[in-house]
Parts: structure tokens; C-alpha cells; sequence
């Protein structure tokens, strides 16, 4: 789920991965986030509907720091 999941994609020897908030920070729908992982990785954006592609998706707590030495909070992706 976009703004929730971050996404690995890998095929042969080629990874990449994205974080969950870059999706929600260029606005870009399943799809696209799929084709520009792809693109991360080296393949070509389709290559997610390929049977030999691996589709890994993981979850993360974001922290920020609201100045340098500031309170460190928690981050909700919207």
C-alpha cells in the first residue's frame, strides 16, 4: 500500500529499493511506484509483472529531527 509499504525489486542480480515515504512525497499512485522501483534497480518498468521478478514489500518507523540536537518525533506519512 502506497505511503505505507516500501518496495525491494529484484531480478538477477539487480536490487533496488525505495522507502515508503517517496511515494507519498511525489505523489505517485501503485503503479508507478512499482515502474520507478523497477527503474532504481536497473530494469525496465514493467519488469514487476515478470514471473521471475521478486516484488518484496517492508514497513518502517520514521523518525525526523526537527533541528540539529532538537526533539526527534515520529513521522506519519499521510
Amino acid at each position: 500500500m502506497v505511503g505505507r509499504d516500501g518496495l525491494i525489486m529484484g531480478r538477477g542480480y539487480r536490487r533496488g529499493l525505495l522507502l515508503p515515504q517517496v511515494a507519498v512525497e511525489w505523489g505517485w499512485d501503485s503503479e508507478e511506484f512499482l515502474a520507478q522501483c523497477c527503474y532504481k534497480a536497473g530494469l525496465p518498468p514493467d519488469s514487476w509483472l515478470l514471473e521471475d521478478t521478486e516484488v518484496q514489500r517492508f514497513q518502517a518507523i520514521i523518525y525526523s529531527e526537527n533541528s540539529p540536537r532538537g526533539r526527534v518525533s515520529r513521522h506519519k506519512l499521510s
